[in-house]
């Protein structure tokens, strides 16, 4: 049975996420055999490995996982169930469970252009965990074919892409033209929840968008957000798929800030004593 992977197929889709587990060890009288499988979500079931008590206490480990904020840098979970000491059941046998927690990418990357370097970081992009959101008016521009995390989107208004856009993601801007990089950014600065909001363009573009931003009534503290030179500072070079590299290892870095800054915020927390300090 194959219901599992387009169950998984389904999820993917709506980027809900999810927990299979499988009985990798069966041995004497259990529900199902090793190999068997199931998909758990929040609040769904697909497939079975055998129902009763076993299935019941797979249910709840796997929610419990769902519902656990670390689960995301958790490895998969093996866990052995003796089926009559342990579950109250008639098998007699013992059944060794899996369970591999399938999330969607944390990850979100929303990505304005498909020029040269635009293609050249979709593709960089396209073989790293994350979700690339690429938007750009002009539909030749899209290569025929792209990663399956990228999603194209040809928009003729991209600016009205910005309020669409999920909050945590990591903002990229570099068009065909600097009066719509101009107006990507000023609606992207608007937003206080984004991770991080890039330009491509060199120093000077830099003072002249701070300048034009401020006339639009930018504050200094917004436009400080604004990241413009964009890439990992002394990367160099400036052929398309090397600016993808560097712009690319920004991203990963922003995004590790992001993970660890909960942590890093929790353990200062407990060094001054908590809330009960």
């Amino acid at each position: 049975m194959t219901d599992w992977i387009d169950a998984l197929a389904r999820l993917k889709t709506r980027r809900e996420s999810a927990v299979l587990v499988t009985v990798v060890t069966a041995n004497g009288s259990t529900p199902r055999e090793a190999g068997c499988k199931m998909v758990v979500t929040a609040d769904g079931l697909y497939g079975t490995i055998g129902g009763g008590h076993l299935e019941f206490r797979a249910l709840e480990i796997a929610r419990a996982l769902l519902a656990d904020p670390t689960v995301g840098s958790a490895g998969p979970v093996l866990k052995e169930f003796p089926l009559g000491p342990a579950l109250g059941q008639c098998c007699g046998g013992a059944a060794g469970l899996l369970f591999e927690p399938v999330l969607p990418p944390g990850l979100v990357v929303a990505l304005f252009g498909a020029g040269h370097v635009g293609r050249a970081l979709a593709h960089v992009l396209g073989t790293l965990p994350c979700r690339v959101l690429w938007i750009d008016p002009r539909a030749a521009e899209f290569p025929p074919d792209v990663p399956g995390n990228v999603e194209m989107l040809v928009s003729a208004l991209p600016v009205h892409e910005v309020e669409r856009l999920p909050a945590g993601a990591q903002v990229l801007i570099m068009t065909h033209s600097h009066q719509l990089d101009l107006e990507l950014v000023d609606a992207a600065l608007k937003r206080t929840d984004f991770a991080t909001v890039g330009l491509i363009g060199s120093a000077t573009k830099r003072a002249r968008f701070v300048k034009r931003l401020a006339l639009r009534g930018h504050g200094l503290d917004t436009i400080r957000r604004l990241v413009c030179p964009i890439g990992v500072p002394g990367a160099g070079g400036k052929h398309p798929a090397e600016i993808a590299i560097a712009v690319a290892a920004q991203i990963l870095q922003t995004d590790q800030a992001v993970r660890l800054a909960p942590a890093e915020k929790g353990a200062a927390t407990a060094s001054n004593g908590g809330i009960f300090g």
